[in-house]
């Protein structure tokens, strides 16, 4: 008994002395040389310095700076297996023992969830700059998760952009990135005066984007009333066959265009329109599609050319003809959300037939046609102007809901402003959702 009892008081005391020198070692591990001064500052502190690095944070332009990497340059573990599975008296030379302790904890025992942002894609040419900043602007008003802007546009026009959105800057609820028009080369020309200038890059956006993964694409005509948070939600509602999410075209047949002029396929019985596209992108490079140009499926990026080599004479659309046509071949790849989400001058300058917006209100609104610009239909250019004009800083309630409400009281003489009620109905309750919000929240 007593030898046992002796053999384990010798076990304690090697196990005590190996921690002795364990945790001296610890206290005496150099810090890098690499990086110069190197000297005092906690551990604790150092980690979370570079760990913060990927957080929110201010709007930036294209060519974004990539994640921070740790102070003295790359971790110092290197295989964090040698960590793991050996004592720290039995580590390489060039590997830190206290180093390892405290990026052990803080890489395995702290992990930063990444924030989840909204990706949204805008293209703008010719002279859209004010409407596609008043979009941007309505989106960032509403939303609640951080936002991350694709916005492409003309070189002529990269200057404004980062100007004004470096302004805003100190909102620190997105940031951006800025993009050259860009086609295919062998067919550039083509596809650039493809309906209007610059429209079908949208078309393209899968193949450019390519570590994007979910992605709402819009016109520089569009006007958030809701946060963008909402349509985002959407894509959780996809089945696993659905790659893309569109409004109808019209909701009433009888005015409806492509079931009464279109000389090609389209979606349904009254088309999509793509002003509002919510997509899953992953699913669109991975998918084949069916078509009626070969029995054999073709990828996104190899279906477009021959598209318009076959349909060019009779689309009139343009990429929103073709995308028709894809979805037309491939119906179960497409979710339809409801008028309202893409509510146009269509909806109502013959009587109101959105069924959605009467009873909900306007979600996102589409100024079509050039309707904030000119005085065909007031209900839509006071929105425009209201939302143009305000600031983040102004008191929605005061210095726009009300005065916006008595500019569409003006427009009752059109069948669109009969029901002005339906403008503003989302929109005040999106407000007021934003001051409900905790501050840092809004």
């Amino acid at each position: 008994m007593r030898r046992y009892l002796r053999l384990a008081g010798l076990c304690l005391a090697c196990g005590f002395c190996s921690l002795l020198y364990a945790f001296s070692q610890l206290a005496l591990a150099p810090e890098d040389g690499a990086g110069g001064g190197g000297g005092g500052g906690k551990p604790q502190a150092r980690a979370a310095s570079w760990l913060a690095g990927g957080g929110p944070g201010a709007a930036r332009g294209a060519g974004s700076a990539a994640p921070a990497a740790p102070p003295g340059g790359p971790h110092r573990c290197k295989d964090f297996s040698l960590c793991y599975w050996n004592p720290y008296w039995m580590l390489p030379s060039d590997v830190c023992g206290m180093n390892c302790f405290w990026e052990a904890a803080f890489r395995y025992g702290l992990k930063v969830q990444p924030v989840e942002r909204m990706h949204l894609a805008v293209v703008a040419c010719g002279e859209r700059l004010e409407e596609t900043i008043t979009m941007l602007k309505s989106a960032i008003i509403f939303s609640i998760k951080p936002l991350q802007f694709h916005i492409f546009a003309e070189d002529q026009l990269h200057d404004s952009f980062k100007g004004i959105l470096d302004r805003w800057s100190f909102l620190q609820t997105f940031n951006y990135s800025l993009y050259p028009i860009s086609f295919p080369s062998e067919n550039a020309m083509e596809w650039k005066k493809l309906f209007k200038p610059c429209a079908s890059q949208r078309l393209f956006l899968p193949l450019i984007l390519k570590e994007v993964d979910s992605l709402l694409y819009v016109d520089t005509d569009i006007l958030f009333l809701r946060p963008v948070d909402d349509i985002w939600s959407l894509l959780k509602k996809f089945n696993s066959t659905q790659i893309a999410a569109m409004a109808p075209e019209h909701e009433e047949p009888r005015i409806g265009w492509y079931n009464r002029f279109a000389r090609h396929p389209y979606y349904g019985k009254t088309g999509v329109n793509s002003g509002v596209m919510l997509m899953n992108m992953t699913r669109i490079r991975r998918k084949y599609f069916k078509n009626d140009m070969t029995t054999v499926r073709m990828r996104w990026g190899d279906i477009l050319m021959p598209l318009l080599k076959k349909y060019k004479l009779n689309i009139t659309w343009g990429d929103q003809d073709l995308l028709n046509i894809i979805f037309f071949h491939n119906p179960e790849s497409l979710f339809v959300f409801p008028c309202q989400w893409n509510y146009r001058p269509d909806h109502c300058i013959y009587g109101s037939n959105c069924q959605e917006a009467e009873e909900e209100g306007i979600f996102i609104l589409h100024g079509n046609r050039g309707v904030y610009h000119d005085d065909k239909q007031p209900a839509f250019r006071a929105i425009y102007e209201a939302l143009r004009n305000c600031s983040f800083e102004d008191d929605y309630i005061h210095s726009l809901l009300k005065p916006l409400e008595l500019e569409l009281q003006k427009t009752v003489h059109t069948y669109c402003g009969k029901i002005y009620k339906i403008f503003i109905k989302r929109l005040t309750k999106s407000i007021q959702d934003r001051y409900d919000r905790p501050p840092k929240e809004r």
